[in-house]
């Protein structure tokens, strides 16, 4: 058994007998879910122009164990892709795939400290949301914790990539620290850094693609360098009359190569979607070197996914109703210009969502 199905099936073990002891066990659980349909265009130099329709849907529970302890499983499409739950429509009305999206367990050790294991929602800050180091659907699969007081936080974590029978595994350690500033009025800055390496990376195959996706490969399509990151962070939240605003930074550089080692991400949020008639528009600039960070696990939609890629991202969307959205993401990009083959890439999404909880 994989050290992977091994944590999960000790997290199901763990969680069902306390359930088990509770009386009134249905109080103590809470589904949610969400199904989002979208159309979506990709133009891009030299390629011929797609157009195509999306969907992606997400079911999942919340069990409280305890009164500390809460068990967290979720079902989503897209079950064979790590950074995208999308399926396309056009598959001669296939069936189409809905696996394990999450299944861990989250532990409230007191008011500042919290623990998790298993398959879980990244523990880790990105700055503004923007996808730079890791896709907002990604889902790390280990241990995680985070502590936070009033002024400081803390987050860390130790996560299973790959299990290898002929050679080492290779993990995921990142840790980060930073403080929260009280500026006045309604304004707050978020600010910190952190450290992420991964193990046994240079000489294997990249991860989960075929494709390296930007990062550099040998002639037998094994990584050629290690990934060793400093990160550095920060958030500015405050408002402009009644409209939230966000300003956002995002850093990281790898330590294990000279040359297309940096990423970085800077943007602004103004607005916010929670209930009916909010609007919320957002810009973000990224520029994500060839060998910066691991292009299997960063966004996958800029650039067509991976690194080699910089641009700006476009966001806009209007809550139709409480939890029914419209949205659009425009996306501008020029893509591999570290193999000589820069061209601009194009992308276009427009999506109606509809969430229950």
């Amino acid at each position: 058994m994989t050290s992977r199905r091994y944590l999960l099936a000790c997290l199901v073990l763990f969680s069902l007998p306390a359930m088990a002891e509770e009386t009134n066990w249905a109080d103590r659980i809470a589904f949610n879910g969400d199904i989002r349909l979208r159309y979506e265009s990709i133009e891009q130099d030299a390629v011929p122009d797609r157009d195509r329709s999306r969907y992606r849907v997400r079911l999942g529970l919340k069990a409280q164990v305890y009164d500390d302890i809460r068990f967290v499983l979720s079902l989503a499409t897209g079950a064979d892709n790590p950074v995208s739950r999308n399926v396309t429509f056009g598959d001669s009305f296939g069936i189409d795939d809905f696996g394990l999206e999450l299944a861990y367990v989250d532990w409230q050790v007191n008011d500042n400290w919290q623990l998790f294991a298993g398959k879980m929602k990244n523990p880790m800050l990105r700055a503004g949301g923007a996808p730079l180091v890791y896709d907002g659907d990604l889902n790390p699969e280990g241990v995680g914790t985070r502590f936070s007081n009033d002024r400081f936080f803390v987050n860390a974590g130790a996560f299973f990539v790959e299990e290898r029978s002929t050679a080492d595994d290779t993990h995921l350690l990142h840790a980060q620290a930073g403080v929260r500033l009280a500026l006045g009025g309604a304004s707050e800055l978020t600010a910190g850094a952190g450290y992420f390496t991964y193990t046994n990376t240079m000489g294997n195959r990249p991860f989960h693609f075929s494709s390296a996706r930007g990062n550099s490969v040998d002639g037998n399509n094994r990584y050629i360098y290690d990934y060793a990151n400093s990160e550095y962070f920060a958030e500015l939240d405050t408002r402009v009359g009644q409209w939230p605003l966000q300003v956002y930074a995002h850093y990281t550089v790898n330590h294990e190569i000279a040359r297309e080692d940096t990423a970085y991400a800077v943007g602004v949020t103004l607005g916010s979607n929670k209930k009916q008639g909010d609007t919320r528009f957002s810009w973000t600039y990224q520029d994500v070197e060839a060998d910066s960070v691991i292009a299997a696990f960063n966004d996958s939609d800029f650039g067509g996914g991976g690194t080699d890629s910089d641009g700006h991202i476009l966001k806009g969307s209007y809550m139709l109703r409480d939890r029914i959205s419209l949205g659009g993401t425009l996306m501008l990009n020029k893509v591999d210009g570290f193999s000589a083959n820069e061209r601009d890439y194009q992308r276009l999404q427009l999506d109606i969502e509809f969430k229950f909880q």
